[in-house]
């Protein structure tokens, strides 16, 4: 089980673990500007994956409807274990938006593709594009609402899932499927060149975020929802996972890859989300930071348990 562990962290954390150290000393001794980066990821890099892997993906319509449904019955019993939790402790409602945040919204993007992709291979990859177009829209519809709750405006948060070009990269990729078509050959060389390039930069991106979010202090009365957030994300979290896929009787490898990428640390953008309608940003972005270097360890432990 050891050697396992070791193994797996070998072959697969160390060779992210490269990228995001680079990000954070360049962050830390070069005062790395992400946000440039985080343009190129958002507008050119995602999408290029998107339409690179959902038009050649190994994917059957069972696939797609298992992953749906996965997700939004997964989502639906964090909040759930969120509010009771938060109703417990008596949280205020912006550390109990704060802490919804961090339960519900993984890093299945920037941290979760790269990782399937070293531990299940393309197949692993192909199945978790659909999961994360998914993540996509729920975290621009259902993450706006839980961070701003009174101040929520579906109109805008519709409006701001179809700014995203990863969008309309999958409905190109979906019309090839449909039709049987294919892009030019050059324009798919193109498109694939961008896909490879898309893992380094933005775990590059995530090591700086995590050096960003390690200054950020947190007041002393949001360390119960900090605590909350850090167990519902990193033990919680896989057990609800478990019931929601018994429950879909989902197995095989869309079994592992779903259940790797509901188990991935909390999700940097729910820094952003909270930052932006001030839903205890200190404690979120703490949570990630924390969830984000247990995971190290966590991560390849329940790989091995899939194998």
């Amino acid at each position: 089980m050891l050697y396992s562990v070791l193994t797996t962290m070998l072959q697969v954390i160390v060779p992210i673990s490269i990228p995001v150290i680079s990000g954070a000393l360049l962050k830390r001794f070069q005062k790395l500007d992400t946000r440039p980066l985080v343009t190129l990821y958002l507008y050119f890099l995602n999408p290029a994956l998107i339409l690179d892997t959902l038009a050649k993906a190994d994917i059957s319509y069972q696939d797609i409807y298992q992953t749906l449904g996965f997700s939004l019955l997964n989502l639906i019993l964090l909040w759930l274990v969120a509010a009771l939790a938060g109703r417990l402790l008596k949280l205020p409602s912006d550390e109990q938006a704060g802490l919804t945040l961090v339960a519900t919204f993984t890093n299945s993007v920037n941290y979760g593709l790269p990782l399937v992709l070293l531990a299940f291979g393309q197949l692993g990859l192909d199945k978790a594009s659909v999961y994360v177009i998914g993540q996509m829209i729920i975290v621009n519809t259902v993450g706006v609402y839980l961070a701003a709750r009174s101040n929520f405006s579906m109109k805008e948060a519709v409006k701001s899932v179809f700014t995203l070009p990863s969008i309309y990269a999958a409905a190109a990729a979906i019309l090839l499927r449909v039709t049987g078509a294919s892009l030019p050959a050059g324009i798919g060389q193109g498109i694939s060149m961008a896909a490879a390039a898309y893992s380094p930069v933005v775990l590059a991106i995530l090591g700086a975020q995590m050096v960003g979010v390690a200054g950020v202090p947190m007041n002393s009365g949001s360390a119960r929802a900090f605590r909350s957030g850090i167990a519902i994300r990193m033990l919680l979290s896989p057990v609800v996972a478990l019931l929601a896929l018994w429950m879909l009787q989902i197995d095989g490898v869309l079994f592992a890859v779903l259940f790797i990428l509901a188990c991935m640390p909390a999700a940097v953008n729910a820094s952003a989300l909270a930052e932006k309608f001030g839903a205890s940003p200190q404690t979120v972005s703490k949570c990630v930071l924390w969830t984000t270097i247990a995971s190290f360890i966590t991560l390849p432990i329940l790989i091995v348990l899939l194998q």
